[in-house]
């Protein structure tokens, strides 16, 4: 996407959304080419999925104990 310097000042926030989603912006000011800007990295959009990550650290085991029932015995002890 190409912008100005002036179009970059006054509508940053709309430039700042397209970088979010990993576009490359072009700045030019006086049909010269200034800057590029491009995001460091795209966010993700979504969630990482927690299930598939416990099933590889802890395979098809299953806890002994929930982690609702751990929390509940401890705040006796406290």
């Amino acid at each position: 996407m190409k912008v100005s310097v002036r179009d970059l000042r006054y509508h940053f926030s709309e430039v700042e959304a397209r970088l979010r989603k990993g576009e490359e912006i072009v700045v030019h000011k006086r049909r010269k080419m200034i800057a590029k800007l491009s995001a460091i990295r795209p966010e993700s959009e979504a969630y990482p999925d927690f299930s598939a990550i416990r099933r590889r650290i802890f395979g098809g085991r299953k806890a002994r104990k929930t982690g609702t029932r751990i929390v509940s015995e401890a705040r006796g002890r406290y």
